[in-house]
């Protein structure tokens, strides 16, 4: 319909140059067109869940007025940055009121003093090599994993893991790669990578080969974590079938055990398929600064048919970056910075412990409950099953009876259907106080 819209345009401009009638008539045409939308954000439906969890709550608050919530629905943190951020960019703020010292735009990637901290720290630390120029500092983890697809073409096909956060599959439906919504509320060209319970919401290869994979570990909702074993052979398996792994590690800092790896590049050969994705948003609380950063290897490439040629991604990447974005700005990076600082360091393990202690208090109210769960030791998140068979019965339970506001599993994909999912990031005197009447749920 498009491409004939354009033919007749062209055509009918052309004619316009001749005659008075084609002029006209052209007119009178067009003037009833108005601009032409991306349609493909008409696909992207409603978000229906929310107002039912609005309307839930209204409810609930307009019957108890005087209850309140204990909100466990929630990703965004709790906990104030650390004093050293907040020096740094006081200081920040200050030099950008010096001629002497004021800074423009930054470097395309990032300041080299917060990309050669990341490497040091993140990095180094776990015997990998990457480069400084490998690291591009965004403004969070979302808008980077939404916005790779620029760098794609709309032909690749999609696997995504299920239940997961549903940017990955939004971002391929406006980038027009997930045809059409089926009766089974799935997208027809999308591959979906089901994670059930019973392999601990782990995926399994996909039947049919795949361009691109999103992989989220550790995952939000499940809380569960990717051994260096399994880990090892998605990364194998995307070596020997030239596919690209787009790693989410936004809550790589609360993982403890040994072995589980804390980048996807302590995998052997990694740097050849996959790219990584991290955030100081959780860790460090810069929900409300969004900062982050994006690993994306020089070894990484991809092919044009049309060009009949291939491509770095990573000189791809720089160069969608120097079309669309600018990095955060200089007085957020330098909060960043001091992340890596001795004080910074100490804050962001303090906030782990902290939100990991929240956790383990829901998880032993859960036991109590006699209620399955998952998550909630290398992760922030805990996965409960429903015993209702549905999660909105164990959502309404949880509200009514407990006066706590949970995420029913749907708002995560078509296997979200029979859990809720609760989240750490929470006041610990209120966590206790909801473990306290989790534990009483009968």
């Amino acid at each position: 319909m498009y491409e004939n819209l354009f033919y007749f345009r062209t055509i009918s401009e052309n004619l316009c140059k001749y005659t008075r009638f084609w002029q006209k008539l052209y007119n009178f045409a067009f003037l009833c067109i108005m601009v032409l939308i991306n349609s493909q954000f008409l696909k992207v439906a409603d978000d229906e869940i929310q107002r039912q969890i609005d309307k839930r709550t209204n409810w609930f608050q307009t019957v108890y007025r005087d209850k309140k919530i204990i909100r466990l629905d929630s990703g965004d943190v709790v906990r104030p940055l650390a004093p050293c951020v907040v020096k740094a960019m006081t200081g920040a703020i200050a030099e950008m009121g010096d001629e002497a010292t004021f800074k423009g735009r930054g470097p395309l990637g990032g300041y080299p003093f917060l990309t050669d901290a990341i490497v040091k720290f993140n990095f180094k630390n776990y015997r990998v090599k990457i480069e400084p120029d490998e690291v591009f500092i965004n403004h969070g983890t979302k808008e980077d994993l939404v916005g790779m697809g620029d760098i794609l073409c709309r032909d690749n096909r999609i696997a995504v893991i299920d239940p997961v956060s549903q940017d990955y599959i939004e971002s391929n439906v406006i980038g027009n790669r997930a045809g059409d919504l089926t009766e089974n509320r799935q997208w027809s060209h999308i591959l979906y990578l089901e994670c059930k319970k019973e392999n601990d919401f782990m995926p399994e290869f996909p039947k049919l080969r795949s361009d691109v994979i999103y992989l989220s570990y550790p995952n939000n909702p499940t809380g569960c974590v990717m051994t260096r074993e399994t880990l090892e052979k998605w990364v194998k398996y995307a070596i020997e079938n030239d596919i690209l792994i787009l790693f989410d590690a936004t809550y790589k800092s609360f993982i403890t055990d040994a072995d589980i790896p804390r980048t996807i590049y302590e995998i052997k050969d990694a740097k050849k398929v996959a790219i990584e994705f991290r955030s100081f948003s959780k860790n460090a609380a810069f929900t409300g600064l969004h900062c982050g950063y994006t690993i994306i290897p020089k070894k990484l490439s991809g092919y044009s048919f049309r060009a009949n040629k291939s491509a770095s991604l990573n000189a791809l990447w720089r160069k969608r970056l120097m079309i669309k974005n600018y990095t955060p700005p200089y007085i957020i990076q330098k909060g960043a910075e001091a992340i890596y600082s001795e004080e910074g360091l100490k804050w962001v393990a303090e906030n782990v412990s902290y939100y990991m202690s929240n956790a383990a208090i829901m998880r032993r109210a859960l036991s109590e409950a006699r209620l399955k769960y998952w998550g909630g030791v290398n992760s922030p998140y805990i996965w409960v099953e429903s015993p209702y068979g549905s999660s909105w019965k164990l959502f309404d339970k949880l509200l009514n009876d407990c006066c706590i506001l949970s995420s029913p599993g749907e708002r995560f994909g078509p296997l979200g259907k029979g859990f809720v999912r609760l989240s750490s990031f929470a006041n610990q005197s209120k966590v206790i106080m909801a473990g306290t009447r989790i534990s009483d749920i009968k």
